[in-house]
């Protein structure tokens, strides 16, 4: 793995690590490498706010705090209007919060205001930039007493928020034991160098809002050689993976997917499905449909080639698969019992890379003990409930993904979970955050056209880790595309398929 093209996420204690590496051996002081980290938030504000933007900071005793009180002293050093706190629930503060407290009182342009329990609350405004700076990633317990008014009182105020590294009462990584009633609402947070790994779950995104990576250059060394179960997906990363044309190819290099899916009434998902497998690229796409979906299918797609199932209405035979490269199956098949028949005798026959979605994935789920059965390397693409009625209930984000990667080791499959950064859990315990999409793309029949997608990639003989990690990538970035163009509120699932292509050039050109 290109360790320059993936970016790794590490847990609070790693990252820990890796800055005393950087101080040890860059070499640099630990005063010096937090004022290169305060100047990252810094200049991102400053290319952000006018400086008629009054800014209230509230800092902690900690390096958090250290860090904010070197961002005050930066703004206002360029005649922002800025108002310090020091929250002090104790008398012990780090030794750099120490230096930054000095040098800021030095600079004699921004008055630190010291704020206990006896105080009264200071005054935000809405119009007011509030930068919370109280608790940073090391934090292990949940915020209470006085600490907590503060937190209430900056999320009740209505003022914009900024969170230095973490919103102050967030966790890194595991939140379950945590009280969410008194976690900083942040509209931006910026974290240093790594995202936090609980940025990725839904539970989280009212406390971190838009969160941005700001590099603080730490030693690669020491992030290169650091292990990571978890990742994040960039275009490069992408791009490397992309397979290149050769000029005399023909359709027959790129192979012959088949795609079993539809229903009689629901043949939309077998069109969107069809369509999507075609525009990602593959040479040749069967669809198998039941008989009375013929003309829907010839007309809407008349590249693709036809089976018929033997029923009129449902999937409830399996057809001939010795000629295709890969096969998907699920999108709008139902879950009749013949349906289920054929799909367990499909499992036990097939030998091509397969992909399973949306009534595949529930009939596994009427049928737990069919997942033994499904063939090493499978890629299952569920949405959170389809997920959870093969693999069990999980309380939060956090425990999801655990399940998620146990899941996937377990049977040896790779397991795309939809949804704002899509996860994608590999056989070898690792797992993959998609950083493509957008909420647009939660509309009908965009699972149906992912599905069609990874087909393609899987038929054209992407490694079914690659298929899914890139079929992810590129979906996403074809609905950011279509979403700039029409709006997130008007994207449906065919706009997807319409803007791959604006994808693929972009990643081709990037």
């Amino acid at each position: 793995m290109d360790e320059d093209l993936v970016r790794k996420i590490f847990r609070s204690e790693q990252v820990r690590v890796i800055d005393e590496y950087t101080i040890s051996n860059e070499p640099i002081t630990s005063i010096d490498l937090m004022e290169r980290a305060a100047d990252t938030v810094f200049q991102w504000i400053l290319n952000r706010y006018e400086n008629n933007k009054k800014i209230k900071i509230f800092v902690g005793p900690g390096n958090n705090g250290g860090d904010g009180l070197a961002v005050s002293r930066m703004l206002a050093g360029e005649n922002y209007s800025v108002m310090v706190y020091h929250v002090k629930f104790t008398e012990n503060c780090s030794k750099d919060w120490g230096i930054n407290y000095q040098r800021l009182k030095d600079q004699e342009k921004a008055h630190v205001n010291i704020l206990t329990g006896a105080n009264t609350l200071p005054r935000i405004s809405p119009d007011d930039l509030v930068i919370d700076a109280v608790f940073g990633s090391g934090l292990n317990r949940p915020v209470k007493g006085f600490p907590a008014e503060i937190v209430d009182h900056i999320n009740t105020s209505g003022a914009e928020v900024i969170a230095i590294d973490i919103p102050s009462g967030l966790f890194s990584e595991d939140n379950s034991e945590n009280d969410p009633g008194h976690i900083i609402s942040a509209r931006y947070t910026l974290s240093f160098q790594f995202p936090k790994l609980a940025f990725f779950f839904p539970d989280n995104e009212k406390f971190v809002g838009e969160w941005n990576v700001l590099p603080i250059g730490l030693h690669r060394e020491i992030i290169k050689s650091t292990p990571a179960n978890y990742y994040y997906l960039t275009g490069s990363f992408i791009k490397s993976k992309l397979k290149l044309r050769s000029k005399f190819s023909h359709k027959g290099t790129f192979g012959h997917a088949l795609l079993i899916s539809g229903h009689y009434g629901r043949m939309g998902a077998a069109v969107l499905a069809s369509r999507a497998c075609l525009r990602t690229g593959t040479g040749l796409v069967t669809s198998h449909i039941p008989r009375k979906g013929y003309e829907i299918i010839q007309n809407s797609v008349p590249e693709a080639m036809i089976s018929f199932d033997e029923s009129d209405i449902f999937f409830s035979t399996m057809p001939d698969i010795e000629q295709y490269d890969a096969i998907g199956i699920g999108p709008a098949i139902g879950m009749k019992n013949n349906t289920q028949k054929a799909f367990r005798e499909l499992l036990e026959t097939i030998k091509v890379p397969l992909v399973i979605d949306a009534d595949g994935i529930n009939i596994l789920g009427e049928n737990k003990e069919w997942l033994e059965k499904l063939p090493k390397n499978t890629v299952l693409t569920p949405h959170p409930k389809e997920f959870e009625r093969i693999a069990g209930k999980t309380p939060d984000g956090y425990n999801r993904i655990q399940k998620l990667i146990k899941f996937a080791k377990k049977y040896s499959i790779y397991v795309v979970l939809k949804g704002a950064y899509t996860a994608i859990a590999c056989p070898d315990g690792l797992c993959y955050f998609n950083t493509t999409g957008n909420p647009g793309m939660a509309t009908a029949g965009s699972g149906d056209v992912l599905t069609g997608v990874i087909l393609s990639l899987l038929g054209q003989g992407y490694s079914p880790g690659d298929a899914a990690m890139t079929g992810v990538y590129l979906h996403g970035l074809a609905g950011d595309h279509g979403a700039k163009v029409l709006g997130e509120e008007s994207l449906i699932a065919d706009d997807i398929i319409s803007y791959l292509g604006m994808a693929f050039c972009e990643l081709r050109d990037s």
